[in-house]
């Protein structure tokens, strides 16, 4: 091969790998826009759910079993605590999953 044609091979190459990552990563960009949203929507009904649920308690409580303190607001603190320590969690493993994914696919 003369030095022109290997040249030319090698920017033929060197253009086939970046195209390849182009798409790849529009792909991906389409994937993580979806599963972004998908997590936002786990991540506000993960916290949402318990609070609710833990005011709704706290209103029962003090309707049925009035006292100085407010049930409704100790529980509703509760739930929301829970609520965060759900979502954390949740978020915390599709981190470690993408990462697992980055991973094998590098490796």
């Amino acid at each position: 091969m003369t030095k022109d044609q290997n040249t030319e091979t090698e920017f033929i190459r060197q253009v086939g790998a970046k195209e390849s990552l182009k798409l790849q990563a529009q792909r991906n960009v389409t994937k993580t826009v979806w599963s972004g949203l998908g997590m936002m929507g786990l991540v506000g009904w993960s916290i949402a759910v318990p609070t609710l649920l833990g005011a709704a308690l706290g209103i029962w409580m003090d309707k049925h079993y009035p006292g100085i303190n407010s049930w409704t607001l100790t529980l509703l603190i509760i739930g929301l605590t829970i609520g965060c320590l759900n979502a954390w969690h949740w978020i915390a493993k599709e981190d470690r999953e993408m990462r697992e994914e980055q991973e094998r696919k590098d490796g």
